[in-house]
């Protein structure tokens, strides 16, 4: 893989700074990730917080299974994704995404400060107040714009159901964060994304030593991802094991829910709960070298909500500032 050779910007936030300096291939190493259960979520809750906790403070990193999203609806957003990236370059470009802006169609333009190249992927972004012309017509896509609408619902309502027992943890109320995410707010920041990495079954050698997504840590409050078994190269770095650059990799399982704590719950939480590095690499020999599909849902505050800690650890800010300043690192400021 590349190695990170470049000039780290000034950035002015602590996540960015600890991001721009994880940019080499690193070491792998055998984790286990948690794999916590939500079935009969009402009357097992305290032990299903307990097990969230537990997994959030130390690796930030885990899977969800019996979590109320069928496998069926997973199945299907995944067959609008393919739907839409199988659109020409003309159509897609319709939905061209604004700078700043999290919502609509970018290719190969997003830039970590881990690597200073673009990510070798496409993405469609579905944020609510933003969708103004960003939708495609029901003749183009018949019943895309239903579906997806249904299936971000479905995952905000499973982020609030983990989020609420970290609130209960952190002291603050159960329903603190669906009041922070609340969705009929103009505000609403919350975003679902369909991502393709495209295929690399013609690939020159030179371009596996590319990253198909750079090392970063979400700057979200939690992150739901969904999977297909057989499409790998999801890597993850526990944020209290940065030193060590040892990546371990993260193996698809149907229907399950892989999660990860943001840098915006972390600041929240006083740095109790960890976000966690993550980064997608390029298929090794012998795997799977066809397109790659994945499909996260990133549960992300209200432009009006004030991210302060209980410990008051960090100075406050609203989460409009906070998805400004990272949106700002990854899609408009200029790496040497």
């Amino acid at each position: 893989m590349t190695l990170n050779t470049k000039t780290t910007p000034d950035y002015a936030m602590e996540e960015l700074k600890r991001e721009a300096t994880i940019g080499s291939m690193g070491t792998t190493s055998a984790r286990s990730i948690p794999v916590i259960d939500l079935s009969d979520y009402e009357n097992r809750r305290s032990q299903i917080a307990d097990d969230l906790w537990n997994a959030a403070t130390k690796d930030g990193f885990f899977q969800v299974i019996n979590h109320g999203i069928s496998l069926e609806d997973i199945d299907s957003a995944f067959a609008e994704a393919k739907r839409f990236f199988a659109l020409p370059m003309s159509k897609k470009e319709v939905f061209k995404k604004k700078p700043t802006v999290n919502a609509g169609w970018e290719y190969c333009s997003q830039v970590r400060p881990s690597t200073g190249t673009p990510d070798n992927k496409e993405s469609y972004q579905i944020t609510l107040p933003e969708m103004d012309n960003l939708w495609p017509d029901e003749q183009l896509l018949p019943g895309f714009q239903e579906k997806l609408l249904q299936f971000e619902e479905d995952n905000w309502q499973l982020a609030m159901k983990i989020l609420s027992c970290f609130a209960e943890k952190l002291g603050f109320e159960k329903d603190f964060f669906a009041e922070c995410c609340k969705r009929s707010s103009l505000g609403y920041q919350c975003t679902l994304r369909l991502i393709h990495y495209m295929s690399m079954e013609n690939a020159k050698p030179e371009d596996f030593k590319q990253w198909r997504a750079g090392a970063h840590s979400d700057f979200d409050c939690l992150t739901l991802l969904h999977l297909r078994e057989g499409e790998g190269g999801l890597q993850l770095c526990p944020g209290n094991e940065i030193e060590s650059n040892a990546w371990t990799e993260v193996v698809p399982v149907a229907g399950a829910v892989t999660c990860n704590i943001g840098d915006m719950l972390m600041r929240w939480s006083d740095d109790k709960l960890k976000s966690t590095l993550h980064r997608v690499r390029m298929p090794q020999p012998g795997e799977y070298l066809g397109p790659r599909l994945s499909v996260p849902f990133f549960c992300q505050a209200n432009r009006e909500a004030v991210i302060e800690g209980p410990e008051g650890k960090y100075p406050p800010i609203t989460a409009e500032d906070y998805i400004y300043q990272r949106l700002h690192a990854n899609f408009v400021q200029k790496h040497k």
